[in-house]
């Protein structure tokens, strides 16, 4: 009979410990071990011949990753241009965000024989989730409701699908190891061997991760490692719009973004972003302003709104939603030192509408556009928009890709766009109204 031994995981960063520590020495975290029973199988013989040798690199032979196009265009953006081969993507987001309906849809969608895994549904309510997706239908997606990673593996086998879903990673389970769904050991083991079966048999396999309250991941670090696509869907509950981020991608960049909008039909794919993100008002208001931003290589025009108002109770407030508030506070100061308006006695507000959050420092422009047009209360014209970043000196920095933001607002209409005059602007004919500012004052001045 096999020996037990019981051992301490961490559970942030997966180190083994033989006794418990109170803070893991690798990751630095408090109480994070937990202690779990594993079986010790005997060491293998390590007597074995490899049969792979050393080359040199220059002989190294290459040739481009077949791919599976599947009908998500946005997915396959994220992606780098489809499903590789063999690939294993681990898609993680807060619970009711859409994972689950997004990886059905794929599976209905897609005109190849689909293993649809669930361990935390039945087979009844996943045919309810597809009923409401009326329009799809595949007649090749198979449903398999087990925890068993050695049962799940042992059908995979026997129906060769073309592509497999796992939902999700953290509720399977391993015979081979004593410790309960979900922990560490269990999850190691789990995703390793579905990583084996993936590569051996060509498969693609997508995984679905929980997240922790602090939206990493849940499970050991190393799981992260192991797979090849970490894929993170996300947005805020209380808007319709999620988006879909490659934090890491072998295959392909990390910067693109994928945007859809949740309906009563399931996820419906944004084509053009900017139409959707910018409100259709019936008069100017004070405090709003449109900023050209870029998520990857894809532009995007989102709307800025801010609220100056006399502090009430003495101390102000600064609050922001979509964008970082230290860069605020920072842009705030800039405005006073360099520009000469009065703000620390203000309430500051600011929000980018849609629950988009991005860091893009290109923004710097329009936010301070939409304070100073709240704190004058004077409306900026809605054929406005603006890219530039702000330095601390008052001075207006270049961004990057500067023709794809300015082609993206001229398409839509936009007559005027204001940027950096160290922007190398390319000798096109725009029918954009480039306005060119490089100091602070000078672009309160212009824009009033």
């Amino acid at each position: 009979m096999a020996k037990l031994k019981t051992v301490y995981f961490c559970q942030n960063c997966g180190t083994q410990y033989r006794q418990w520590h109170g803070q893991c020495r690798n990751c630095g975290q408090w109480n994070t071990l937990v202690e779990e029973v594993v079986e010790k199988t005997p060491a293998r013989s390590l007597q074995t011949k490899s049969k792979q040798h050393l080359i040199n690199i220059i002989e190294v032979e290459t040739n481009e990753e077949p791919r599976i196009i599947t009908p998500s265009e946005e997915l396959n953006r994220v992606l780098g241009g489809g499903i590789v081969l063999g690939s294993v993507t681990l898609i993680g987001g807060e619970p009711g965000i859409g994972k689950s309906t997004l990886l059905l849809q794929l599976a209905l969608k897609m005109k190849k024989k689909i293993l649809y895994v669930s361990g935390e549904e039945s087979a009844a309510q996943i045919k309810m989730r597809a009923d409401r997706l009326t329009e799809l239908q595949n007649p090749e997606c198979y449903l398999f409701t087990e925890t068993s990673v050695e049962k799940i593996l042992h059908e995979a086998r026997k129906l060769q699908p073309d592509f497999m879903i796992v939902d999700s990673i953290q509720t399977l389970q391993s015979p081979l190891i004593e410790s309960s769904p979900g922990t560490v050991s269990q999850i190691r083991e789990c995703s390793n061997e579905i990583i084996t079966f993936a590569k051996e048999t060509a498969t693609p396999v997508f995984l679905v991760g929980h997240i922790t309250k602090d939206g990493q991941i849940a499970g050991p670090k190393v799981l992260e490692h192991m797979v090849d696509v970490v894929l993170n869907f996300d947005g805020d509950r209380n808007h319709l719009f999620r988006l879909l981020r490659a934090n890491k991608n072998r295959f392909g960049s990390t910067s693109e973004i994928g945007i859809y909008e949740m309906v009563s039909q399931g996820l419906k794919e944004i084509k053009n972003p900017s139409q959707i993100l910018i409100t259709k008002k019936s008069e100017e208001l004070s405090g709003n302003s449109v900023a050209v931003t870029l998520e990857g290589n894809r532009p995007m025009l989102l709307e800025i709104q801010a609220l100056v108002s006399t502090a009430v109770y003495g101390t102000p407030q600064r609050s922001s939603t979509g964008f970082d508030a230290k860069r605020l506070n920072m842009l705030l100061a800039v405005l006073e030192k360099r520009a000469g308006f009065q703000l620390g006695a203000k309430d500051v507000f600011l929000n980018i509408t849609g629950g988009i959050k991005t860091d893009d420092p290109a923004l710097d422009l329009a936010v301070v556009a939409s304070v100073l047009s709240s704190n004058e209360d004077e409306a900026i014209s809605e054929h406005y928009c603006f890219a530039g970043e702000i330095g601390l000196s008052g001075e207006i920095r270049p961004v990057s890709q500067i023709e794809k933001r300015i082609s993206e607002a001229d398409k839509l209409g936009y007559e005027k766009i204001f940027i950096s005059d160290l922007n190398k602007i390319p000798k096109r004919n725009f029918g954009i109204r480039i306005e060119e500012v490089g100091k602070i004052e000078d672009f309160v001045e212009r824009l009033f």
